[in-house]
């Protein structure tokens, strides 16, 4: 079995987001700081900054992100976004309700031409969303 897990990199900031991620989805969130490898060779400033950190929602949602170590270039997404697509409609608009919070909207969360609801956004973390409501069958 393979998993395909969307993995966010952040600078200085991935213990916020991936407790606000926690706070709108839901789940089980494990933080690892690189100080908790204190024999792999690191930036002090980095001691404790998240190396790894792995949010798993009870619907079975996983994310995944850390920070960008200070030896290493950051680059702000581009050109991605992470999608969730559910029937469950009071469960969206409480994910969009929340990521939308301190984000800006690309496209409102409204009813979509092919049916159930679309919308599309950046968090106030700079990550595009993607969410859709599927059509009742």
């Amino acid at each position: 079995m393979a998993v395909l897990t969307p993995y966010l990199s952040f600078r200085d900031n991935a213990r916020e987001a991936m407790t606000f991620y926690q706070s709108v989805l839901g789940g089980k969130l494990d933080l690892v700081e690189f100080s908790d490898f204190a024999d792999m060779p690191q930036d002090p400033a980095d001691a404790d900054k998240i190396m790894h950190s792995w949010l798993a929602t009870e619907d079975g949602m996983v994310l995944a992100g850390s920070d960008t170590p200070t030896g290493m270039e950051y680059r702000p997404p581009q050109n991605i976004s992470i999608s969730i697509s559910s029937d469950d409609e009071p469960r969206m608009q409480a994910i969009w309700d929340g990521l939308s919070d301190g984000g800006a909207v690309t496209i409102p969360f409204e009813s979509a031409p092919w049916g159930g609801r679309f919308g599309m956004l950046v968090d106030r973390f700079g990550m595009s969303w993607m969410l859709s409501v599927d059509q009742a069958q």
